[in-house]
Formats: structure tokens, C-alpha cells, sequence
């Protein structure tokens, strides 16, 4: 199981997660979060893949973006369609091969899982996130109940308010053998949007089974 960090945003704050060695960090491009990001990204240990979020943007934005932060995975947060992300997937592959694409659908209580069956053999992992106000960063569960109707062998990241209080409620899941690729946090271990308390994650991550 993977650990990603999101909502990276100040580059003294970046070295020190970095430093935990979770598997990936992630930036968002998107201009109405408070953790937009809009600097440069400080050397990272090879072994963290640097991480894009974004929302609805272009094609060409997200390709730029790619190839100026050295992405080496996309995560798409908005409503893009399954033909969007045939074309993204395309234009990737013009630059690298070995990009992976995150789509992210948001729960509360419900949700029919059949939306997804078109794209999975487009996109590499699907992220299931809280349904909220924002996009993102809400800093509460869903009902992780509705994970039990998931009847698709494409790996997930489960995402949405997840923090301390949930070391337990994760380890839960996780014996269920659900296909649980990875676990992604964000504002549970925020002072301030955008900056993280490495501590916190620290202690997160030695609580749970982390391949790294």
C-alpha cells in the first residue's frame, strides 16, 4: 500500500515530508484552492513520484505542466470525460511512457460503480474522495461502506478526511481485501492549508502497512 501526501505548497515544508519517503506528493493546479501551487518544487528522492492535480484544465496546461515539474503522475479532479482522457493519455505517451493517471470520483453515501467500468482500461487508478463543497480537502470521510459494492479489479486510492482518527477505520479496509492501491491525505494534517505537520505524518505512517 502507497502513501501520497497532497496539497503540497512551501518548499521548506516539502523537504521535511520528503523526508518520510511517502510514495508520492502531490501539487495542485487549481487556481480556486487555497493550495495552489505556483513555485518550484525542491530536488526530491527519486523514489517519491511527484504528483499534478488538476481540474478540469486544458490538455496543453496539463502537458506543460508535466514536462516543467517532471510529473510522473496526473490525477484529474474535475468532471473530464472519458474521451478527455483517452486524448490526455495520448499526448502524455508523446513525452513519456511511464506517467500514470489518477481519476477521482467523489462519494457520500452511495455510489454506482458501474461509471466506471469505461475507463478502466484508461486510466491506471481511480481515487475515491469525500463529496463536498470544494474540490478537494473537505477534511471528512465518506461512508466508506459504499466500497463494498466495488466489483472492479482497477486498484483504488482512497482519499477524503483521513487523519489520525482514522488509523484504525484504515486498517479496517484494508483486511477487507479490497484492491486498495494506496491512501492519500491532505488537510487532516494541515496547520494551514497547504503546510503539513511532517510529525503527524510521520506517526500515520509508522501506524499503518506502507510499502515504504
Amino acid at each position: 500500500m502507497k502513501l501520497k501526501v497532497c496539497g503540497m505548497k512551501y518548499q521548506e515544508n516539502i523537504e521535511a515530508v520528503a523526508a518520510l519517503q511517502p510514495d508520492y506528493l502531490g501539487f495542485i493546479f487549481y487556481e480556486k484552492s487555497p493550495r495552489n501551487f505556483d513555485a518550484q518544487i525542491p530536488k526530491l528522492p527519486s523514489t517519491i513520484k511527484k504528483t499534478g492535480v488538476f481540474v478540469d484544465a486544458s490538455i496543453d496546461f496539463i502537458v506543460d505542466k508535466v514536462k516543467q515539474y517532471n510529473f510522473r503522475a496526473v490525477q484529474l479532479h474535475g468532471n473530464e470525460t472519458i474521451e478527455y482522457c483517452k486524448d490526455l493519455k495520448l499526448h502524455l505517451e508523446l513525452y513519456t511512457k511511464s506517467i500514470e493517471v489518477w481519476k477521482v470520483f467523489s462519494i457520500k453515501d452511495t455510489f454506482d460503480f458501474e461509471v466506471l467500468t469505461p475507463y478502466e482500461n484508461i486510466v491506471d487508478y481511480f481515487l475515491f474522495d469525500t463529496k463536498g463543497k470544494e474540490k478537494g480537502g473537505n477534511g471528512y470521510t465518506f461512508d466508506w461502506s459504499a466500497l463494498n459494492n466495488y466489483n472492479s479489479t482497477t486498484p483504488f486510492i482512497l482519499s477524503g478526511g483521513i487523519g489520525l482518527d482514522e488509523i484504525n477505520k484504515v486498517k479496517a479496509i484494508v483486511d477487507t481485501g479490497l484492491p486498495i492501491y494506496g491512501i492519500d491525505v491532505n488537510s487532516k494534517f494541515e496547520i494551514e492549508p497547504g503546510l503539513k505537520n511532517s510529525e503527524d505524518i510521520q506517526t500515520f505512517k509508522k501506524s499503518l502497512p506502507f510499502d515504504s
